[in-house]
């Protein structure tokens, strides 16, 4: 189990996956493994989520308007996922691990520790996301695909099943990341159509 000092650095990292890729993005009209979402809908629901975990953890509690998607388009798309990161970054890296926090888009009071947990878990699959899109291969460091299959499983087995990923699809037991993406609602063997 990684320190929350550990989940801090690949949290970084997963960051700055996802800033490279977004540097690449210069057509947000391609679609991505997110049904119905193209780039566009993609970051800016990345960048949003950024802003709302940030503000949670920065106040202890944030509207769920604070998580809205934000319009983004080729020319700024890059500027505003770094922007929304780095305060996503200062946030968690300024907070108490056990201090609790309100995530009001989720109706639950979780650690900060929890919180980053879930950011960690949401950076890293859709940087995948991003990078499948974009015809590139993606796959985050082994502890980062350790702590996201774990929490895979449980969003899977949550009873009635969860809003916020796809159905789960079932683990193959031969790549951890793909067994990941499968709980989450991904097939990583199907391409995306363009």
């Amino acid at each position: 189990m990684l320190t929350f000092t550990e989940m801090l650095a690949e949290y970084d990292r997963a960051l700055d996956d996802a800033t490279a890729l977004a540097a690449e993005a210069s057509d947000l009209t391609v679609p991505t493994p997110c049904a119905e979402w193209d780039l566009a809908a993609l970051f800016g629901h990345m960048v949003g989520q950024n802003l709302g975990f940030a503000a949670a953890v920065t106040d202890g509690d944030a509207p769920v308007a604070a998580y809205a998607s934000v319009p983004v388009n080729a020319h700024d798309v890059a500027r505003r996922w770094e922007d929304s990161a780095a305060r996503a970054r200062e946030a968690f890296g300024a907070a108490d691990p056990e201090a609790t926090i309100h995530l009001a888009e989720f109706g639950f009071r979780p650690t900060v520790a929890v919180a980053l947990s879930m950011q960690l878990l949401d950076a890293a699959v859709h940087a995948w996301d991003v990078a499948t899109a974009l015809r590139r291969n993606y796959q985050p460091s082994e502890a980062t695909v350790s702590l996201v299959l774990g929490l895979a499983r449980q969003i899977a087995g949550t009873p009635g099943g969860t809003p916020v990923f796809g159905a789960p699809l079932e683990e193959r037991g031969d790549d951890p990341w793909g067994d990941a993406l499968r709980l989450l609602g991904r097939d990583p063997e199907r391409q995306v159509a363009v």
